[in-house]
């Protein structure tokens, strides 16, 4: 296999789905405004030179009636991309079931595999010979977490952040053995949240244990879709083609105390590790090409933030790391999920809302520039050179 990325720095469209905490949906592709400006949003892209970008299909809305498929809105997605010359990296489920779903209900698999062999089946129509890549399930890991254990999306448990994970993962890998069945080529990306869980400082072996535990479980769900785990679901390291690993400045805490470590370790925490390190550690655990599938900062920080990934990146590269790719996302600004009127000013354009009710794209400058510093740091075409001669 071969990098299939037409760009190396990619944008991400938030296209979450689900139910949030107050059992509301949330919609956003149409929040943020980008099924209305899609258009112009990957015209957008081009000063960055990025033409690869993540979108999702909105399974709540794709399936509203079991088994029925409404592909409309993704067809139009993808005329504009190809009028564009803009390579899409599908999610086939962001964190959104149907209405009547959750990963708990004893049709989830089947049902999932119906919308991945519908949307493979759609696409190979619409664009055959085509590349396809695919995340089946956008962060198992986390959304297990949420809808298991937090109570914060369906299916609002606790303690079932395990029964969950497990639910999810099968769907996963029937979903994702059925649309290799379809279409042979697809590509299949992951995309889990890479963290650090640390014991507190003068722990007792106790603890030391406890975060050890909890760091190793971030590699559960690739676990499980490679067959290192539950082998009875039928797991095998042919299902994963390529590794996404989502990395924010907040992905570094203390176990049992929800306390993270300053990203850019200003205290010189001997426990914190550098990013290049913790995609080292993942990478030789599985031996698949790496994509760093999400990642941003809030706020002012977001110069700082970008020129710390581009740099830690250039690091894992030099020292071998096959890193086919960064995605920026959210590329646009994004609300928060259980309070839509609070935006986090995280994108690379922010949302400026104007007292006539009209809503405008606003490139933020500082980061813009620092993208362009990061891009000189990692440029795509050294990149696509080195990882050409790289066979899986």
């Amino acid at each position: 296999m071969r990098n299939p990325f037409k760009s190396f720095w990619m944008g991400g469209f938030e296209c979450a789905d689900h139910l949030n905490a107050f059992g509301n949906r949330v919609d956003f592709l149409e929040l943020t405004n980008h099924l209305r400006n899609i258009e112009s949003d990957y015209k957008n892209l081009a000063e960055f030179a990025i033409s690869t970008v993540r979108e999702g299909i909105r399974w709540s809305f794709v399936e509203r009636v079991p088994y029925q498929y409404d592909f409309n809105i993704v067809k139009i997605m993808l005329l504009e991309a190809h009028k564009q010359g803009i390579q899409q990296v599908w999610d086939i489920c962001h964190f959104g079931y149907p209405d009547d779903l959750t990963p708990l209900h004893p049709h989830f698999t089947v049902r999932f595999v119906g919308i991945c062999k519908a949307f493979v089946e759609m696409f190979k129509a619409e664009y055959p010979g085509e590349t396809l890549i695919v995340t089946p399930i956008n962060e198992v890991s986390f959304i297990s977490w949420l809808g298991g254990d937090a109570r914060g999306t369906s299916p609002y448990g606790v303690h079932l952040g395990w029964e969950v994970k497990y639910a999810l993962m099968r769907a996963y890998i029937a979903g994702v053995k059925a649309m290799k069945e379809i279409l042979p080529g697809i590509h299949i990306l992951t995309t889990e949240p890479l963290v650090n869980v640390i014991p507190p400082l003068n722990c007792s072996e106790e603890e030391k244990i406890s975060a050890r535990n909890a760091h190793l479980n971030q590699f559960q769900s690739v676990d499980i879709l490679t067959g290192i785990m539950c082998p009875e679901l039928g797991g095998s390291p042919d299902l994963l083609d390529m590794l996404g690993f989502n990395y924010y400045y907040n992905n570094q805490w203390i176990v049992g105390t929800g306390d993270f470590l300053k990203w850019a370790n200003e205290d010189l925490d001997p426990r914190w590790k550098p990013f290049n390190q913790l995609l080292k550690e993942a990478y030789e655990r599985y031996h698949k090409p790496v994509v760093l599938t999400e990642t941003s900062h809030p706020g002012e920080d977001r110069p700082q933030w970008i020129d710390f990934i581009g740099k830690e990146s250039r690091k894992a590269i030099s020292e071998g790391l096959p890193i086919w790719g960064i995605c920026i996302y959210p590329i646009i600004d994004r609300p928060d999920w259980d309070d839509t009127q609070y935006w986090h000013h995280s994108g690379l354009w922010d949302e400026n809302f104007l007292v006539s009710g009209e809503r405008r794209r606003i490139l933020n400058l500082p980061y813009a520039n620092a993208l362009k510093q990061a891009q000189k740091i990692v440029p795509g075409k050294l990149n696509t050179d080195y990882l050409l001669s790289y066979e899986i």
